[in-house]
């Protein structure tokens, strides 16, 4: 829940130290190769992969990598071993070298060398450069001459250089494919070598005909040789050439539930197990119900808890994906006089009370798993069966510290997680035996029991009152000691406390909080608990724990988040004391709000840095404040009706000029100006949201939450007042409150349905526009702002990283300085990004492609006027393009027939897996200078000077007359 893992905002912010940029980067490490001492030219080399992560684009990558072809083609092995490690290090940068010919050029000429180490090397070296010299017939050449040299260190680079060839190489997989069919069948080849030899074969998947071919020699292979070393290669060969073949997944299922149940070997059996758990991991839907029959058969029979163990694995994985609907739906008879006569169920129920903790937690993931999945059976007793299997479990290890007894316990608090989602009337029980075990579990388990009650509690109301107490007992006993242990679930325990009361803290709760808080925790637990408050929208508890804690950090940028984030609590907390019908102290309430919501945005502008600039956290402030403001004039317009009433005659203005709103008076027209407003507002949370590719789930839908509160109160005032005729009930109803995610969610849904009952039954009842219509209006701006704001996890934390590096080319060598241009020709702009990664890729959401706009704008003009078609005058392109190893580029042909000075600027976005747009930016600028070709200068000139020449002429015929 509160974990530490995630970086905080502001410990991304570091003041690092003076980099160097690229080329003196580059030149310096050139010293070193340079260098007469060994040493220094291997310390250069092992330091390239850390420059090719700082500047990743190509001109420097290639740069770099013909320097160290230089050092492999004349140095001596050793270095040659540090350019291979470095080469496989940068595998995703190989790519980016533009002059591949001579990198290969100046590798390959060690191939020649009479030393097979030196060949070995090079070897490997060409197949890590495989994925950008798959079809090089001269590499080919040389790795089928080596397969056949009598030194074994050459041959076995020469395999490692096969096998990375024929995977990116269709051409070379269907030459070598008989070639090391060969080897393996020949007597002369040594049983150690075939074993390298026959993992070739699972890149053998390019055509039909080449697996075919593939499984033909491994069928022979796996017959021919029974020895177990030649059956384990050769079946997990098989396995993996399935995989990747897709065709024959279901006969090699069937080959692997063969040999576990009819070879008598261990190690055989383990295989098979090891490779099953991937067939099940990648292809769950191409299992038959007679597959996991023979898997639970093998497991019933079986008296080796170790093999039952991994069988088990492979069963509840199947049991969490489509297979298991298959398995039962599948079957003969009915549902539910079979439900229990299963063997999968018997053998799952047999399982739950198994000595072995591993064997007890599949059993009751299974049976957690099918009553999950198949909700339309009627599957009581299987409840019940995995309802005690996970308390015995809960039992057994929350009593026990050990590493195994913490991953099992893992487990079972999941698969409680996930039956009371799926069958939320079993979740009281389960609560019950949580809070029951909490007292006697070791610390460790006590920490992953609260967060799973927290779980259940954001998705289930089931943490009544009645439970504080002992949570409240608990918190005093932990608090006696100072371990890292009891600071983590002084922690979770807090959570679990601001879940189950969500509503207002009681003063005996904070106090208590707070004590325990001042004798045994430090700053980083305190702030963590406060984090966690104004998450659950306890803003008072957080307002007073952030004010304890100002004075105990040491950076001002610390200083002035703490002190943002006590503002922003502040504010929330005014907004608690919003009464139904008074309007008048709703406005003071509002007043007091903004007042601190201004402080902290101060505060936050100032905790900002260059290099954490807290877009995020200033974007969501700065709309909160605007939405405040909305709601304020929105109460003060419904006032209004009171103090200046529409006119008598407002109705015979209203026939006259044909609008039927004049005859509501001057509010009409403030309300539209607000209803404008706040689609304003609603397109401002659109756009944050789009900018929040990183942010979590629920912060998102915390950004929805607002967008949508908006979208209701502008659509309250069109339906009630403006066009009340016209207002459409259908597409603001909500779909229930199945989806719900959290407590905040839920009180939020609950007063959007409110308010649309009672807008919708004022609009059939009564014409606008009357007292009732405004009072629907500030109640329903109320009930709003009554329900505490959760500032969600992106707030606080930033578990995903990523970002976007562009270059452009041409580019200037002073970013001021414009590019020059002929306004006859096309400059062709190259775009390049890297994408950049934090330390968890895709945690949340990964890049499909970038999208890249480029759009020109004319900054300033010279020269004369020319009539141009209105086509010339802008350039406005899009291109998408798919990032290979976080690399891309495109080109676009950009037309400036204008004379003048061009703002070009491109913006990239992102688009994710589910094809949604992300505004993630980089924008760059660059400016064009488009001058006049000299052809066209040249008869200009020409015919500006022909003028005044042809004029004297005239003027001399005229004298000479005279």
């Amino acid at each position: 829940m509160a974990g530490g893992g995630g970086k905080s905002f502001l410990a991304e912010a570091g003041y690092g130290e003076q980099e160097l940029d690229a080329n003196s980067a580059l030149m310096e490490l050139d010293k070193g190769l340079r260098s007469g001492k060994l040493g220094e030219q291997c310390e250069a080399v092992v330091r390239f992969p850390r420059l090719f992560q700082k500047y990743p684009f190509p001109i420097l990558i290639n740069s770099a990598f013909l320097k160290l072809a230089d050092v492999f083609r004349v140095g001596n092995n050793f270095l040659r071993l540090c350019v291979l490690k470095v080469t496989q290090q940068s595998e995703k940068h190989l790519e980016k070298i533009l002059n591949v010919d001579e990198f290969v050029k100046r590798v390959f000429s060690v191939i020649h060398s009479n030393d097979p180490v030196a060949r070995a090397i090079t070897l490997r070296m060409l197949g890590s450069m495989a994925s950008i010299i798959p079809e090089r017939k001269n590499a080919h050449h040389s790795i089928r001459q080596s397969l056949d040299s009598h030194d074994n260190v050459e041959v076995e680079a020469a395999i490692f250089a096969a096998a990375n060839f024929s995977a990116q190489s269709k051409d070379f997989a269907a030459g070598i494919c008989n070639k090391i069919s060969e080897m393996i069948q020949g007597l002369a080849t040594p049983v150690d070598l075939k074993l390298k030899l026959i993992p070739i074969l699972q890149h053998m998947h390019h055509d039909a005909s080449l697996a075919s071919s593939s499984r033909q020699l491994l069928q022979q292979l796996v017959t021919s040789y029974p020895s177990t070393k030649m059956v384990i290669v050769t079946l997990h060969t098989f396995t993996l050439l399935a995989a990747s073949s897709l065709v024959d997944i279901p006969k090699q299922v069937q080959l692997l539930l063969q040999y576990l149940k009819n070879d008598p070997r261990k190690a055989v059996k383990r295989l098979a197990i090891q490779d099953l758990k991937l067939l099940a991991n990648k292809t769950p839907h191409t299992w038959t119900r007679e597959n996991i029959q023979a898997l639970c058969e093998s497991a019933l029979h079986t008296p080796y808890d170790s093999l039952k163990l991994g069988m088990l694995s492979v069963l509840s994985t199947l049991s969490g994906t489509i297979a298991i609907k298959q398995y039962f739906s599948s079957a003969t008879g009915t549902a539910a006089t079979t439900a229990r006569s299963f063997d999968l169920v018997k053998l799952a129920q047999e399982c739950c009370y198994h000595n072995n903790r591993g064997i007890a937690a599949h059993g009751v993931r299974i049976l957690t798993n099918i009553s999950a999945s198949c909700q339309e059976k009627d599957l009581l007793p299987l409840e019940q069966d995995a309802v005690f299997g996970l308390e015995s479990l809960l039992v057994l290890c929350s009593q026990d510290g050990s590493p195994g007894a913490q991953a099992t316990l893992k487990i079972t608090l999941t698969c409680m997680v996930k039956l009371v989602k799926s069958r939320p009337h079993l979740s009281q029980s389960v609560v019950e035996s949580l809070l029951t075990q909490l007292h006697s579990a070791q610390d460790a388990a006590r920490i992953l029991m609260c967060h799973c009650l927290a779980a259940i509690a954001m998705q289930l109301p089931v943490l009544a009152d009645g439970m504080l107490g002992d949570l409240m007992d608990l918190y005093k006993v932990i608090g006696r000691s100072a371990t890292d242990k009891k600071q983590e679930l002084l922690v979770s325990l807090a959570t679990v406390i601001f879940v189950s009361s969500q509503k207002a803290l009681s003063s005996e709760i904070k106090t208590v909080i707070k004590q325990q808080l001042e004798n045994v925790s430090n700053g980083w637990t305190a702030y963590r608990i406060a984090r966690q408050a104004s998450r659950m929208g306890n803003h008072d508890m957080a307002r007073e724990l952030y004010q304890s804690l100002l004075t105990q950090v040491a950076s001002e940028h610390f200083y002035f988040w703490l002190n943002s984030l006590k503002e922003f609590s502040h504010a929330e907390q005014c907004l608690t004391g919003l009464q139904e019908d008074n309007y008048s102290s709703a406005l003071s309430c509002i007043a007091e709000a903004l007042k601190s919501y201004h402080k902290g945005i101060a505060s936050l502008t100032a905790a900002s840095t260059p290099l954490n600039p807290l877009s995020f956290q200033c974007g969501f402030v700065k709309l909160r404040i605007d939405l405040l403001q909305a709601f304020s004039q929105l109460i003060c317009t419904c006032n209004s009706l009171k103090t200046s009433p529409p006119p008598a005659i407002a109705t015979t203005i209203a026939m006259t000029s044909g609008n039927d709103l004049q005859r509501c008076g001057r509010i009409s027209n403030q309300m539209k100006l607000s209803m404008e407003e706040f689609r304003n507002l609603a397109a401002r949370y659109g756009d944050l949201y789009q900018s929040s590719f990183d942010a979590d789930s629920a912060t998102l839908r915390n950004v929805e939450l607002q967008q949508q509160s908006c979208l209701l109160i502008s659509h309250a005032i069109e339906a009630l007042i403006l066009d009340p005729e016209s207002a459409n009930f259908q597409e603001y109803t909500s779909n229930g409150t199945a989806h719900v995610e959290s407590e905040y969610e839920r009180r939020m849904m609950s007063v959007f349905n409110r308010v649309l009952e009672e807008v919708e039954s004022l609009n059939r009842k009564y014409a606008p526009v009357s007292y009732l219509h405004t009072a629907c209006l500030c109640s329903a701006v109320i009930a709003l702002l009554k329900v505490p704001l959760s500032f969600q996890r992106y707030f606080f934390q930033k578990l995903q990283s990523t970002s976007i590096k562009l270059a452009l080319s041409p580019s200037p060598r002073n970013p001021a300085e414009p590019i020059a241009v002929q306004n006859n020709q096309q400059l062709a702009l190259k775009v390049e990004g890297v994408v950049q990664h934090g330390s968890k890729p895709g945690l949340f959401r990964k890049i499909q492609s970038v999208c890249l706009n480029v759009s020109s704008v004319l900054q300033s003009k010279s020269g004369q006027d020319y009539k141009i078609p209105i086509d010339n005058m802008s350039n406005e392109m899009e291109q998408r393009v798919e990032p290979h190893n976080d690399y891309f580029s495109t080109q676009f042909l950009l037309n400036f027939v204008i004379l003048g000075t061009h703002n070009i600027t491109v913006e990239s976005s992102v688009i994710d897996s589910n094809g949604i747009v992300w505004k993630t930016g980089p924008k760059t600028t660059i400016f064009v200078k488009s001058l006049e070709d000299p052809y066209s200068q040249q008869v200009r000139l020409q015919q500006q000077q022909g003028q005044p020449s042809s004029q004297q002429q005239q003027q001399r015929t005229a004298y000479s007359r005279f």
